[in-house]
């Protein structure tokens, strides 16, 4: 069994050993919380949904104890919480047909911390088990920096496998900050008009966010519909619901590229598109 570390959390939705649900994964998701796999990965879930070839697995990364509560959930402590957000992301583990789901239980400032090795040890063994496909992350210019150090130490942790056994592919996925702003032919398009009802079931699995104040469910699925109609001025709808994301594959194909020079590079960028944009019209 995958060696993790003391208040790490792996469960198998079908009851597969450990080893067999991690092995057959192809798409893994890496989450700071509880419910960010579904927000932003919904892709990777719906790709894998009712195969038997594709399997979509997820890690979770802290442990949900700071989340924000209100209504029925006022006065619940950070145990009580974090217990309840850890059995939401089961459920929708078992909702989305996941190959497993990794709570890891890291408090946020481990994650954000690039000198303690832990979070990356575990993602490294996590990555060395699954070997993915595809993986989807926080984007690098997400807003909240929780999910950026989530992202780099997962670019760190496939950093030190083996090239050859390194993901195909790594997209930046939206939360804390969508990627309608990226120049149009940098957008890696996610169509997810499929399955409209399971996207609201996964998103409405976390009450404690949306009871508690966030309504979650709603600003996910709105986000995604303005995408699919946004996406292009002059042709009518294709989709009804998209994801946009960052590639991120340059990161782990090139050990000396800079995630900080990366990341502006797509500002840098947008700024000159927008320049130039101007320019014609003045």
């Amino acid at each position: 069994m995958i060696s993790l570390n003391p208040l790490a959390r792996l469960v198998t939705p079908d009851g597969k050993t450990g080893p067999d649900a991690l092995s057959r994964t192809t798409h893994l998701g890496i989450g700071a919380h509880q419910d960010d796999l579904e927000f932003m990965a919904f892709h990777g879930i719906l790709e894998c949904y009712e195969r038997t070839d594709r399997w979509f697995g997820g890690v979770t990364i802290t442990d949900g104890r700071g989340s924000s509560r209100a209504g029925q959930f006022k006065e619940w402590s950070d145990e009580q919480i974090a217990a309840e957000r850890i059995r939401e992301q089961e459920a929708a583990a078992v909702i989305g047909q996941y190959s497993f789901i990794a709570q890891l239980g890291f408090g946020s400032v481990a994650v954000r911390d690039a000198s303690q090795t832990a979070v990356r040890d575990d993602l490294r063994r996590i990555f060395e088990a699954t070997q993915p496909e595809v993986v989807y992350l926080h984007n690098l210019a997400d807003k909240h920096d929780t999910h950026v150090g989530c992202a780099l130490r997962s670019i760190e942790a496939i950093r030190q496998l083996p090239e050859a056994d390194r993901p195909k592919m790594v997209y930046g996925c939206e939360v804390w900050r969508d990627l309608d702003w990226l120049v149009d032919d940098e957008k890696t398009p996610m169509p997810i008009s499929a399955r409209p009802e399971l996207a609201r079931a996964l998103n409405e699995v976390f009450a404690t966010q949306i009871a508690g104040g966030k309504r979650y469910d709603l600003a996910v699925l709105g986000r995604r519909t303005a995408n699919a109609t946004f996406s292009n001025a002059h042709s009518t709808d294709q989709e009804s619901a998209m994801q946009w994301a960052m590639d991120l594959t340059p990161l782990i194909r090139d050990d000396s590229l800079d995630p900080i020079a990366y990341t502006v590079g797509f500002i840098d960028r947008l700024k000159a598109d927008v320049s130039a944009r101007l320019r014609k019209s003045l």
